[in-house]
Formats: structure tokens, sequence, C-alpha cells
């Protein structure tokens, strides 16, 4: 069973934004008349080479915003899966900014702020991608902030990202809870200081990297007993 302990004295929730709120795979579900068989294919190798790239332009260091990264990751998917065409191209870009929510989460949101709770993002994407897909999910209005790394000019899972939503809420790390359904990304938050609950939705094993997530749960549905004083 996944740990559920609790999270003590938190004064924000803040949030990743892709494959924690958003649905990464959606954009290729609503395509999947185009890419028929391949769909499944396309984008787990999207969303591979679009982390993969994040890290590796971290590490060069040679910083594009995530949108660049995102296409140039969805130009390497399709090359593999030997897909050649503009127009579908345009219309899955287009709809990675209207990502699905997972369903649980406009409830969350509103149960956090209803007990008084700070909520953020705090998420590898770009300001313009981050303002579409809250507006899409109508979520704008349950979120005190939407950090992008954009303003420290690195990814995830450099201190510096981490430290935005410190800044932003003037809180202590150790008063921030944030909640990650990427292992890696919640190792890091971890290692920062942060209390992490991970949102293990799809049962992966847990990484061997510095920083221990205080709870792993399967969808955000818990996170609010969680954080309840």
């Amino acid at each position: 069973m996944p740990a559920r302990r609790k999270l003590e004295n938190v004064g924000a929730c803040v949030f990743d934004a892709y494959g924690t709120l958003f649905d990464v795979h959606s954009a290729a579900a609503k395509c999947r008349d185009d890419l028929g068989e391949k769909a499944d294919a396309l984008s787990a190798l999207w969303r591979q080479k679009q982390l993969e790239y994040t890290w590796l332009r971290s590490l060069m260091p040679m910083h594009a915003d995530f949108w660049q990264v995102t296409g140039d990751a969805l130009d390497y998917a399709m090359a593999a899966t030997g897909l050649d065409n503009t127009a579908l191209r345009e219309k899955l870009m287009a709809l990675y900014l209207a990502l699905d929510a997972y369903p649980e989460v406009p409830d969350t949101l509103a149960s956090l702020r209803s007990m008084d709770m700070k909520t953020a993002i705090l998420s590898n994407g770009s300001p313009m991608m981050l303002e579409a897909a809250v507006a899409s999910a109508r979520l704008t209005d349950l979120l005190d902030a939407v950090l992008s790394v954009e303003a420290v000019g690195i990814f995830k899972v450099s201190p510096k990202t981490y430290q935005l939503a410190v800044d932003a809420f003037n809180l202590p790390p150790e008063r921030i809870c944030f909640m990650s359904s990427n292992a890696w990304d919640a190792a890091g938050a971890a290692n920062f200081g942060f209390q992490v609950a991970w949102v293990n939705r799809f049962g992966q094993p847990r990484e061997r990297l510095p920083g221990e997530p205080k709870a792993e749960i399967t969808s955000l549905e818990p996170l609010v007993d969680l954080v309840r004083g």
C-alpha cells in the first residue's frame, strides 16, 4: 500500500503541472483517428524525449523554453514513428495547450482553497503554455500563483526552480507541500526540502535518487486529508 503519512504545518500546496494536474497523453489520444496504431508509441516517445531534452539542455547548458522543447520532442517522435505530416504536427501542438485535467483536480483544488490553503503550480512549462492549460481546464480561480522555471532559465530538478515557490509564498521549504506524478521530480523536490506527496498514478517504482517523498498516493484525492491540520 502507498504510504500516507500526514503532512504537517503546511502553508502552501504546490503542484507540478504536466502529468500531475494535466494528462500529457490526452493530446495524442484526441488524434487517435489520425495516428492509428502509432498513437500510444508516439505519445510515450514524445513525453520521454521532452523530459530528456530538459535534463540535457540543463546540463549543456543550452536553455530553451518548454514550448520549443515540446516541439523538438514531437519532431523526434514523429520521425521515429515514420510520420511526416505538418498539419498533424500543428494539431498535436495546439492540443498540448489544452490538455485534459485529471478528473479529481478541480475538486481537490477547491477543497484546499476552502481550507484557506495557498495553491500554486510550479512547472517546467513556459508561461504561455501554463496560462493556456490553466484557462482551458478552468483552474484559474483555484490557484494563487502559476510559477514557471523560465524565471530562472533552467529546468527541474535544479534547486533554483524549487526556490521559486519559497520566494512566492515567503515560506521555508518544510512548510510547502509539493505534489508531482514524476518520481524524479518528487525526489528532487524532497531533496530540496519540501514535504512531498508523490502522485504515483501508474504504479511506478521509486527512483534511486536522493530525496524521499513523505507520502505516496495514487491520485490527488487523499491530499486534502493529508494536509488537514
